[in-house]
């Protein structure tokens, strides 16, 4: 199994990952949350996209993404025992993060109509270990057996392209993905920008 993004962000320190977490949070808005046992920090796109994060007490890591365009986009299929199979290998406690939950901007929810529980929705699951990240058992066997692009028709190459992992994330670089996405009017907004993308990296040294 090779991909980029997916390379890059094995080799990356989990601190270096909590860190462009915690960046990438406060760029889009969202606001940190924490749930028994871990910290929640997401980013999305403003339009169905979203990449969640949740850094457990014990150094370990659960990594929902979610593209609504793509294959894996679940949300319409109302199957939640197909949900909740893209959950299997993930450690019960980490996937206890994301069970029976309120629903958020980022994570809606799949209900269990036999037993009213509930687990939000995500097209890929992915997990940290403390040493080594790993795609989940059911994520993976899905897609092999639908013969899906799994880093594509997750999301997980969209959602964490803003991430930079495998290249530096500086505010230069957040101001130039803004601008040539045609966020600003004029060169003092472009350098008013920078000044709070600057002030808002020395928070998250």
């Amino acid at each position: 199994m090779s991909n980029a993004t997916w390379d890059a962000l094995a080799a990356t320190p989990l601190e270096e990952v909590r860190r462009r977490a915690a960046v990438l949070d406060e760029l889009a808005e969202a606001e940190p949350v924490l749930v028994p046992g871990a910290r929640r920090l997401a980013w999305n796109d403003s339009g169905g996209q979203s990449a969640v994060w949740y850094f457990a007490a014990d150094g370990r890591v659960l990594l929902l993404t979610f593209d609504h365009e793509a294959a894996l986009n679940l949300y319409a299929e109302e199957d939640y025992a197909l949900q909740e199979s893209f959950y299997a290998g993930v450690p019960a406690s980490l996937v206890d993060l994301v069970r029976d939950r309120p629903e958020n901007y980022e994570s809606l929810n799949l209900t269990d109509p036999a037993t009213g529980r509930t687990i939000h929705y995500a097209g890929g699951v992915f997990w940290y270990d403390g040493a080594d990240w790993h795609v989940s058992e059911g994520t993976e066997e899905y897609c092999r057996h639908e013969k899906i692009d799994l880093f594509g028709e997750s999301g997980f190459d969209y959602c964490l392209r803003d991430y930079r992992f495998g290249a530096d994330l500086t505010p230069e670089a957040v101001v130039e993905s803004r601008d040539e996405g045609g966020w600003y009017g004029s060169e003092q907004e472009r350098e008013a920008d920078l000044a709070r993308v600057r002030d808002l990296f020395t928070r998250h040294a």
